[in-house]
């Protein structure tokens, strides 16, 4: 009778000398940003929000900090470039919307999400996190680009504050 494969496999990495090793978290971490990022590649549509929400959880689960990322997009809401912003402590990044202003400009964005992560796992929009979308959207609007979302992301869960009207 044949033995099923423990649930619990370990995942490898090739180190230096081509030899491989279990793998730590933080690699296997690593290694999920890439496989976001290869499956969306320039020209992906974001129009779907639950799109953006899963894009995001990708990318932003699992950092012990907080990190402030945008999707730039043109005026079919297809993907230009993601872009991570901002890196802050656990339980805050500082934003400065001339920044994403200007990197909007830089791309010929005609649209952008933005996206955070709690590190506690919390998605609940914090009040600074309300009045940071409000400013971003006023930046962008000022250059004629439109803020679509403000995803939050926590753990595995998402929020996106454009269907609490936030964004």
């Amino acid at each position: 009778m044949a033995t099923r494969p423990s649930i619990e496999c370990p995942l490898y990495v090739r180190g230096r000398r081509s030899q491989y090793r279990p793998a730590t978290a933080e690699q296997i971490v690593a290694a999920a940003r890439q496989v976001a990022d290869l499956r969306m590649q320039r020209g992906a549509s974001f129009k779907n929000p639950s799109v953006a929400c899963d894009y995001f959880r990708d990318k932003l689960t699992g950092l012990e900090r907080e990190v402030f990322a945008a999707v730039f997009l043109d005026t079919q809401h297809r993907l230009i470039e993601c872009v991570e912003l901002f890196q802050g402590t656990i339980d805050g990044a500082e934003v400065h919307p001339r920044e994403l202003v200007r990197q909007a400009l830089m791309l010929s964005a005609a649209a952008v999400i933005v996206a955070h992560n709690h590190p506690s796992g919390d998605v609940e929009p914090s009040a600074a996190d309300r009045a940071v979308t409000i400013r971003l959207k006023q930046a962008l609007a000022l250059v004629d680009v439109r803020l679509l979302d403000h995803i939050i992301v926590g753990g595995s869960k998402t929020l996106a504050m454009a269907e609490l009207g936030w964004a």
